[in-house]
């Protein structure tokens, strides 16, 4: 399902979800499993368990910060794990105040680094987060 105007790629490889990967998903859309094409669901964490890859979708910076804190917990465990953030996109005209240099600052400011930006819907877009791998364990 190519959103008109975008690359034809699809979005679970465009986001790099592997079969291996053990995915969590934070306050994600209930179209994200169509937009993937592919179901995933087996994939998803069990309580209690270190997930390989995160999608974190956010409406807010109080969101995303309170997410965040989280999320840097489970990656001093796994310091390997992929982050995508997705925000509202300014043409999903949705009262917000993230953006994604938000996100890059708290993201820098913290560990993080982005590599990667992409449109994960219409009216979402994601930037992808790792721990630098000077940092990993």
């Amino acid at each position: 399902m190519a959103i008109a105007g975008y690359s034809g790629t699809p979005l679970l490889k465009k986001l790099g979800i592997l079969p291996t990967h053990r995915v969590s998903l934070i306050d994600a859309p209930e179209a994200y499993f169509h937009w993937l094409e592919q179901d995933i669901r087996d994939q998803m964490i069990q309580p209690k368990e270190i997930p390989d890859f995160i999608h974190l979708f956010v409406t807010s910076n109080k969101n995303f910060e309170s997410a965040m804190k989280k999320i840097n917990l489970l990656a001093k465990k796994n310091t390997s794990i992929l982050l995508w953030v997705s925000w509202y996109k300014k043409a999903a005209k949705m009262n917000t105040d993230i953006t994604e240099d938000t996100i890059r600052n708290y993201a820098l400011a913290n560990g993080w680094v982005d590599i990667k930006v992409c449109a994960v819907s219409d009216l979402w877009s994601g930037l992808k987060l790792v721990i630098p791998k000077a940092n990993r364990k």
